[in-house]
C-alpha cells in the first residue's frame, strides 16, 4: 500500500497511456505501441530518467505490453476472417529473424539513437496518415518471395527497434502493393504477437538495467508500466471500436497524425538540434 501511496502520480499517468492507447487503437486501427513508446518516454524522463534510458525501457516495456493486446486483436479479426493465415506462414520465419536482431541490438545500443528511429518512423507514418489515400497503391499485386522476405524481415527489424506492433510498417507496405486494407490490418495484429514475445524476452534476458531505470524495471522491461497499461488497453479498444461507428474516423485520423508528427519531430529535435 505504501509503494502505491508514495507512486500514485506514475501509477495514474501510465494508466491513463494504457486507457488512451486502448481507445485509439480500437478506434483508428494504430497499435498501441505507437502511443506507449512517446508517453513512456516523456514520463520516464518527468522522473529524471536519462532520455537514453527512458527511450531503452519504453521501447521493451511497450513490446510486451503489446503480448496481451494482439491475442485480444487476433481474435477480433480472426472472427471476422480478416487474418491472412497464408501471408503470415510465408512471412513468420523473417518476421523472427528480424526480430532477434533488432531486439538483440536495443540492449547494445545508445537509447538516443533508438529515440531517433522512433522519431522518424512516427513522422513518415504521420505524413502517411495525412496525405496518403486508400487508392494510392504503387503496385498491383505482392512482389516475389525473396522481396516479401526483405519485407518482413525490416518490418521484424525495426518494429522492436522502437517498441511497435508492425502494423504501423506493415500495414501501409502491404497496402502499397495493392493488399485488401482490411487484411492487412487483420493480420497485423498476428503480425505484433510475433514481434512482440522473441522482442520483449530477448529485452528482459539479455538487457542490462540502467542505473537509473525507472523504479519496477526488470532487464529493459518496467513491471509496474506493463501491469498499469495492459488490462486498461485491453478493457478500452472495445470502446475505441464501438465508438468509430459513431465518429468521423478519418477526421479524428488526422487529428492524431497531427500529434504524431508533432511528437516524432519533438523527438528527432531533443536530440539532433
Amino acid at each position: 500500500m505504501d509503494f502505491i501511496v508514495n507512486h500514485l502520480q506514475t501509477i495514474l499517468v501510465l494508466a491513463a497511456s494504457g486507457v488512451f492507447a486502448g481507445i485509439l487503437a480500437g478506434l483508428l486501427g494504430v497499435g498501441g505501441g505507437i502511443v506507449i513508446v512517446p508517453v513512456l518516454f516523456f514520463l520516464f524522463q518527468g522522473f529524471g530518467v536519462s532520455a537514453e534510458s527512458a527511450m531503452l525501457v519504453a521501447t521493451a516495456t511497450s513490446l510486451a505490453t503489446i503480448i496481451p493486446t494482439s491475442v485480444s486483436a487476433i481474435r477480433s479479426h480472426r472472427a471476422k476472417g480478416n487474418v491472412d493465415e497464408t501471408l503470415l506462414k510465408r512471412w513468420a520465419g523473417f518476421i523472427f529473424v528480424g526480430v532477434l536482431l533488432g531486439s538483440s541490438l536495443v540492449t547494445q545500443v545508445d537509447g538516443r539513437w533508438l529515440a531517433m528511429l522512433f522519431g522518424i518512423i512516427a513522422t513518415l507514418s504521420a505524413l502517411n496518415m495525412l496525405f496518403r489515400t486508400a487508392k494510392s497503391a504503387l503496385f498491383s499485386q505482392l512482389p516475389a518471395m525473396k522481396w516479401q522476405g526483405v519485407m518482413a524481415t525490416s518490418t521484424g527489424f525495426f518494429s522492436a527497434m522502437v517498441g511497435i506492433g508492425g502494423g504501423t510498417i506493415s500495414v501501409p507496405l502491404l497496402t502499397l502493393f495493392n493488399y485488401p486494407a482490411h487484411k492487412a490490418v487483420g493480420s497485423a495484429a498476428a503480425i505484433g504477437l510475433i514481434i512482440s514475445v522473441p522482442g520483449a524476452l530477448t529485452m528482459l534476458v539479455l538487457g542490462n538495467t540502467p542505473t537509473d531505470a525507472p523504479v519496477g524495471t526488470i532487464g529493459l522491461i518496467n513491471v509496474i508500466g506493463f501491469v498499469c497499461i495492459v488490462p486498461l488497453t485491453v478493457m478500452f479498444a472495445p470502446v475505441g471500436a464501438a465508438l468509430a461507428s459513431k465518429l468521423d474516423a478519418a477526421k479524428l485520423k488526422k487529428v492524431f497524425a497531427c500529434v504524431l508528427l508533432f511528437t516524432g519531430l519533438r523527438m528527432l529535435g531533443q536530440f539532433v538540434l
